[in-house]
């Protein structure tokens, strides 16, 4: 929906078009002229283990037989309940083949949690890493599991590493408890895959259909889930390829750290990786030796990731002294990425690293700051190929703000999902006409389209009638040479407002400050109202799988409720 008067296209990276060429096929499609131009390429690799793309498609086209004698029907969930690994990539193409619906789960849920998005989405087929079937089976009975296809991650693996975990070394014995744990009552992924494959002729998905179910917190309230089309998700990838216009067709090394069943890293790997013929190396979590290990074997030419990631990166190349210059595209997402981190990567790897945005709705990716001298760290850049923006008045969303006043960040593109599982009031909160999408992100826009956030809406601290942005504050107080990482919260006043109140880790080798020390520091660079009041000190906050601190946790801590 961009167009060549919007100011921001002139800050594009040369060669990156105002629009990208709208999809005409779904995903299936995608994957087989991936398959028929990569043949024997490396499309996957797994602790040293290679998939070639043919072998890919033929695992693809027997899961998806599979599936169908197990009774999938075009528009069932089957829910995925796995970590990165070859079995999750191919269980997601096997489920869209038959016109399928995949639904992620973070395999680290808890029973009630798995519960409760089970009730949603009504799955009755789950293809499970072993380690987690015991959470499906606990679920009650008035939720139906018809059949739970088991994985095990082993299998995967290379004979010499699986002959070498089999040894008698307790050691080598906790590691394999790890990753696999013989379940009963289940088909195995291997007699899924035992079968024919699937008939060319079978039906396909039409572009406009369901593709995927990803839950979501969204903006408010409960996880609920987001409907993502075949349109969106291939729109997504054809964005990504349009930013990244110099990556390579078939050449590309992509290292799919962040986890699959997450937004950012389904379209990374699963999608985006797949349309370019990638190779995709596959960790099931993030090990940072492991991936140096890897790089000198196949050198990451794709490494998107969270601010952590990449300090801890750099700091251990550096250490060990490994060449990590091949990084040419590297995107930072889910929270701030600092100066000092930018600076501290680029002076190891010798490449850009840039800052984008998205969310779940949208597939996720919707702004970007460009490869070039152009990007302007500190914001989350602007708009990819068609996708359009406006910043607005919270309350009336159909008032746009002056430019450079905050306001609410809405977008419009054809990543923005159909809406929420049978959930019409949610979606009707979130979808504006038009097709805009309410992000709930309070942002600025300079002049040229560069984009800032200010803060999440929903966590905005009121305070003698102010409002106070956390993310401003945390920031102050991480310049603070004794402290490692800070939240900052509203916790509930007696009056209706809230105080300001800053949870602190300290950093290794310093003295705790005092709240006294602190505060004087803040009234450096803070007006007085937004100066925390209060000072926690804790051994480490709470983080999502991607890094990202859980303010609303850090909050119910502190007010004791259950988190």
């Amino acid at each position: 929906m961009s167009t060549p008067t919007h100011p921001w296209t002139r800050h594009y990276q040369q060669g990156v078009p105002a629009q990208i060429t709208p999809p005409t096929t779904s995903l299936v499609e995608m994957l087989e002229d991936a398959v028929s131009r990569g043949g024997r390429r490396t499309a996957l690799e797994f602790f040293g283990a290679t998939t070639s793309y043919r072998e890919l498609g033929q695992q693809v086209e027997r899961a998806a037989q599979g599936l169908l004698d197990l009774g999938v029907k075009p528009g069932d969930r089957v829910a995925l309940i796995l970590p990165n690994s070859p079995q999750h990539l191919v269980a997601f193409y096997a489920v869209l083949r038959i016109g399928g619906v995949v639904v992620e789960h973070n395999p680290l849920y808890t029973a009630p949690e798995i519960r409760h998005l089970f009730e949603d989405h009504r799955a009755e087929v789950v293809i499970a890493w072993d380690s987690v079937v015991d959470k499906v089976q606990a679920l009650p009975a008035d939720i139906t599991v018809r059949h739970i296809v088991s994985v095990n991650l082993l299998e995967a693996f290379p004979l010499v590493k699986r002959l070498a975990l089999s040894l008698p070394i307790p050691s080598l014995r906790a590691k394999r408890r790890a990753l696999h744990t013989r379940v009963r009552g289940t088909v195995p992924w291997s007699k899924l895959l035992a079968g024919g494959r699937i008939a060319r002729k079978h039906p396909r998905p039409g572009l406009e259909d369901l593709a995927v179910i990803q839950y979501t917190s969204g903006t408010t309230g409960r996880p609920k889930g987001a409907m993502l089309t075949h349109r969106n998700l291939y729109s997504n990838a054809l964005q990504g390829a349009a930013w990244m216009i110099e990556a390579q067709d078939g050449r590309e090394t992509i290292y799919a750290l962040l986890p699959m069943f997450h937004a950012f890293g389904m379209t990374l790997y699963l999608t985006f990786g797949i349309l370019k013929r990638a190779r995709i190396v596959l960790f099931p979590r993030f090990d940072v030796d492991m991936v140096l290990d890897a790089w000198k074997k196949s050198p990451a030419t794709v490494y998107c990731a969270v601010p952590p990631i990449y300090e801890r990166t750099a700091a251990r190349a550096k250490e060990r002294g490994v060449d990590i210059s091949s990084a040419t595209y590297c995107i930072s997402g889910a929270m701030a990425l600092t100066d000092r981190i930018v600076e501290d990567w680029e002076e190891v790897s010798g490449g850009l690293l840039v800052e984008g945005y998205g969310m779940t709705e949208a597939s996720p990716v919707l702004l970007g700051n460009p490869f070039a001298p152009s990007r302007r760290t500190g914001t989350i850049g602007i708009p990819f190929p068609s996708t359009d923006m406006k910043v607005v008045d919270p309350e009336d969303p159909s008032r746009e703000v002056e430019r450079g006043e905050q306001g609410e960040l809405i977008v419009a593109g054809p990543q923005v999902f159909r809406g929420y599982w049978e959930n019409p009031e949610e979606t009707a909160r979130t979808l504006l006409p038009g097709g805009w999408l309410r992000t709930g992100d309070v942002v600025t826009q300079d002049a040229d389209g560069f984009t800032t956030i200010v803060d999440r809406a929903k966590e905005l601290i009121i305070t003698g009638g102010f409002n106070v942005s956390p993310t401003e504050v945390e920031h102050v107080l991480l310049t603070h040479p004794a402290i490692a990482e800070a939240a900052v919260v509203g916790i509930p006043r007696a009056d209706g407002g809230e105080e300001v109140t800053a949870v602190i880790v300290v950093a290794d080798g310093e003295d705790e400050p005092s709240l006294a020390d602190l505060r004087a520091f803040a009234k450096a660079q803070l007006a007085a109202y937004k100066v925390p009041r209060a000072l926690h000190v804790v051994d480490e906050l709470p983080r999502s799988l991607l890094g990202k601190v859980l303010r609303k946790q850090v909050r119910d801590q502190l007010t004791g409720q259950s988190a």
